[in-house]
């Protein structure tokens, strides 16, 4: 196995909330869940998402770091099975303290034992995945955007657009009237659109898994607007008495930077986040 570089020492959190977080999840490191993003958290976000990788150093990090905490839980709109593949975790033998939670948790891969669990698919994707061509082309199918289907969602990008923003806004009224007609609901990222069920989502899937957990601590990094709702779970865990640090990946969503506790600059320095955390954890051990 690879090992990242020497980390640096850890950085400070710029609220008193985060920094609770943290102080909890290094005093008592075998409560706390740690929740990722893939895209854009530990994976470079690029233009085709079938070619995205795990970042070089986060497959060593998190190995350093699983075994040490409760859980890592990868919480991604991705099925389960393809963030797996793309991110090398079944390849990695010190992720057995590993799950990923693909389709917003909506589906499950443990690392411990490699079973996978999969839902049928939602009432409702069916009728708005046969209808979407048409309203593609009543929106003027904007030239260079494409449908990539997940399965138990199906995503409209426009970052290969002729013009990426143009396309954006004038797909995002249409397609949110496709996902109103069949009972889904429309969550916008950064170039993509995407139509998933409705009371799913990565608040939903985080606090789920912190509870069966039974987590005394949480910290969870995220880059994009579809994390916005485990950032709200965080801060209703933390109203409970569960200590929590929010990280954004980058800085590109202000919506999300401007709530998190911690801003890095992108999936390298989550990675080096990472094993700074495992390495303070060993040397206070």
């Amino acid at each position: 196995m690879a090992s990242p570089a020497s980390p640096s020492p850890l950085p400070l959190p710029d609220t008193a909330a985060g920094r609770e977080g943290l102080e909890a999840l290094l005093a008592r490191p075998g409560e706390a869940v740690v929740g990722l993003d893939f895209d854009g958290t530990l994976a470079p976000i690029v233009s085709d998402p079938e070619r995205a990788g795990a970042h070089a150093d986060a497959v060593p990090a998190l190995a350093q770091l699983a075994p040490l905490v409760r859980s890592v839980a990868v919480i991604t709109g991705r099925p389960a099975e393809q963030a797996v593949l793309l991110g090398g975790f079944a390849d990695e033998a010190g992720l057995g303290h590993l799950t990923v939670l693909g389709h917003y948790g909506a589906q499950r891969w443990d690392a411990a034992t490699g079973e996978l669990h999969t839902p049928e698919a939602p009432p409702g994707l069916a009728a708005a995945r046969a209808e979407l061509p048409a309203v593609l082309a009543d929106a003027g199918d904007p030239p260079g955007s494409w449908t990539e289907d997940k399965g138990q969602a199906f995503a409209v990008h426009t970052r290969r657009a002729d013009d990426p923003e143009g396309a954006f806004a004038a797909l995002r009224g249409p397609l949110g009237g496709l996902a109103d007609r069949h009972g889904l609901h429309l969550e916008p990222g950064r170039l993509v659109l995407e139509i998933r069920p409705r009371g799913v989502d990565k608040g939903v899937a985080l606090t789920a898994y912190v509870e069966e957990t039974g987590a005394g601590a949480v910290l969870y990094a995220g880059d994009d607007l579809g994390d916005l709702a485990a950032y709200d779970a965080v801060d209703r865990l933390r109203e409970r008495g569960v200590p929590g640090l929010l990280v954004c990946s980058g800085d590109e969503v202000p919506e999300l930077a401007s709530r998190a506790d911690l801003v890095v600059r992108g999936p390298g320095q989550v990675a080096a986040l990472l094993a700074g955390i495992a390495e303070t954890v060993r040397r206070s051990s």
